[in-house]
């Protein structure tokens, strides 16, 4: 049979992902026979590579992880950067100010490691986040420390606190690309950062056509990608406006909504 989708996007947290942080099994043998069928996978999440890549190799899957909302597209086996938008820390740095004199936590994030302030002192729901996204921040050095270029910014809290910040920040001239990347988090990135931008330029290097990709997201910084996508598909747990974005809409991720759309669309 001819596939009209080659390329295959996959959101993680709120789509692969149910509410426990897992893929279940009937997902997960979807996901993978898709790919025996000759379909490409690709991860495209807000998470870095370290912790996005071992759900690729959970499902024996090579290729590519578009991860940081686009900023580094990395290979799976040998964990290459592909591509990668740097920021200027130095304009970071009225940001990391406000969160100082606001208390809002925030994490620093090259390819592939996070820094944040006082590592020592995550407590209570900061450092269970960082446990449920099975990463460990280090201590953030100096700018002339980091060997590799600042692809993303990230600030977390409260779902209140973050309207906040997102209003406050709005008024700024931003020299950085913001997006709603989770109720709880914001982040920051190169202008030209985006899923959809990364997925664009994944597809012209593979040599697919955009109405050759299908993407599957349900959150803000999914709507770059769904509206590139041949075809986007919003997960039934989404906010209105993703919803708006897309072609279609899938069951919830607690009802392997991935799995319903991938039969539907690639495998029937």
């Amino acid at each position: 049979m001819s596939h009209k989708y080659k390329l295959v996007a996959l959101d993680v947290d709120g789509t692969l992902l149910n509410d426990d942080h897992e893929i279940t099994e009937k997902t997960k043998n979807t996901v993978m026979e898709a790919a025996k069928q000759g379909v490409e996978i690709v991860l495209c999440t807000g998470r870095g590579p370290l912790n996005s890549i071992p759900f690729m190799e959970s499902m024996g899957l090579g290729g590519y992880v578009i991860s940081h909302n686009g900023a580094a597209t990395v290979e799976v086996e040998t964990h290459n950067i592909v591509h990668q938008f740097g920021m200027d820390p130095l304009e970071l740095e009225p940001f990391m100010a406000y969160c100082r004199e606001q208390g809002v936590h925030f994490d620093v994030n090259t390819a592939f490691e996070m820094y944040v302030d006082q590592v020592e002192e995550l407590a209570g729901p900061v450092r269970s986040m960082y446990e449920n996204y099975l990463m460990l921040p280090s201590n953030l050095p100096s700018w002339e420390e980091l060997s590799d270029p600042v692809v993303k910014f990230t600030v977390f809290g409260e779902s209140a606190d973050m309207d906040r910040v997102f209003a406050d920040w709005s008024k700024w001239t931003l020299p950085f690309n913001m997006l709603r990347s989770g109720e709880f988090f914001i982040d920051l990135m190169h202008n030209q950062a985006s899923k959809g931008n990364a997925l664009k330029q994944l597809a012209v290097k593979r040599g697919y056509q955009a109405d050759e990709v299908l993407a599957i997201g349900n959150y803000f910084n999914d709507i770059t990608m769904l509206t590139y996508a041949g075809m986007g598909i919003a997960m039934d747990n989404s906010p209105v406006e993703v919803k708006a974005a897309a072609n279609a809409v899938t069951a919830s991720n607690n009802e392997d909504g991935v799995h319903e759309a991938l039969v539907k669309y690639c495998l029937s």
